[in-house]
């Protein structure tokens, strides 16, 4: 496969990814800004704001930050090159440049996601929900069409983009919690901490996961510790961690390249296993967090050094 190829599907998968982890980071601030009797408010999309990324350039806007602004601006604004359409249009672009590597399904989901952005318009909280639900949807799509194709290089290397994208996206999620402030007066671990921590389950789907594999009710350092390291969770760290280790290592029995990409996400998989949920908190659940995402933008360069991306 040439480097270019391999390249262009790599970032398909990390843009599908980054499109729906960005349309589901907009759901949940949006529950969180309505959660009753204390409603987080511009809180909420300032954290999104910096959960994305996206804190510096709204700034340069000199909009105030605003629910409809925001969300505005991490769904539909050319400006922002991580909003939702931005992501969809770049994930096009790479599909386009490798229309061959791709089953018709992915293409098609691809393809969808992208039109359903054209001429959209967020006029009210209704209408970004349903546009939030559509991208999710063949988002979902995608990621089923990629689960049904063969197994070989073009696959994998989709399916290596979206590993390293969504543990970036889980760990940026989790720290969504640093950077939203409880209401003056609440408490840690108190009726609107737990409904903050809920809605971030929400986020990933995990409310019902959560129950099934804890009985002791919603505690935060046990939903910490399953989107960190509860492996039965797709989208947790440890889940993550393991399928940017399995492609990689498919992908090396079968081009023969291997290298600096495969020691640091095995080094980071041994790391993580033997390193405890009481551990992480010790050292600080955010300070853990922010070194996690610079380690998996190393491994990010190491896969492109090693495959030779352009």
């Amino acid at each position: 496969m040439l480097s270019r190829t391999a390249a262009s599907l790599y970032w398909v998968g990390r843009y599908m990814e980054r499109a729906e982890f960005t349309a589901r980071l907009i759901e949940a601030t949006i529950r969180l800004d309505a959660l009753s009797p204390r409603p987080a408010g511009d809180a909420a999309w300032a954290s999104a704001l910096i959960v994305a990324a996206a804190d510096t350039g709204f700034a340069k806007t000199g909009e105030a930050i605003s629910p409809q602004a925001v969300s505005s601006y991490l769904t539909l604004s050319a400006a922002n090159t991580s909003s939702v359409r931005a992501c969809l249009d770049a994930a096009r672009g790479n599909a386009r440049a490798v229309r061959t590597a791709l089953s018709r399904d992915a293409w098609a989901a691809i393809n969808r996601a992208w039109l359903s952005l054209r001429g959209a318009s967020l006029s009210d909280r209704q209408a970004t929900m349903a546009l939030i639900e559509t991208v999710k949807a063949e988002a979902r799509g995608f990621e089923g069409a990629l689960h049904r194709m063969l197994r070989n290089e073009s696959s994998w290397f989709l399916g290596l983009g979206a590993a390293i994208e969504r543990a970036d996206n889980t760990a940026r999620l989790i720290d969504v919690k640093y950077h939203l402030l409880l209401p003056e007066g609440e408490k840690v671990g108190g009726a609107i901490d737990r409904d903050q921590w809920t809605t971030i389950l929400h986020t990933v789907s995990a409310v019902t996961s959560y129950r099934w594999l804890y009985r002791e009710g919603l505690k935060p350092w046990l939903v910490a510790e399953l989107l960190i390291k509860r492996r039965e969770l797709p989208r947790s760290l440890a889940a993550s961690i393991d399928e940017v280790v399995t492609l990689l290592n498919a992908i090396g029995k079968r081009t023969g390249l291997q290298g600096e990409a495969d020691r640091l996400a095995r080094q980071r998989q041994s790391t993580l296993t033997r390193t405890s949920t009481d551990a992480i908190f010790a050292r600080g659940l955010h300070e853990y967090l922010t070194a996690f995402i610079a380690e998996n933008g190393l491994i990010d360069r190491a896969i492109g050094t090693q495959f030779r991306f352009a």
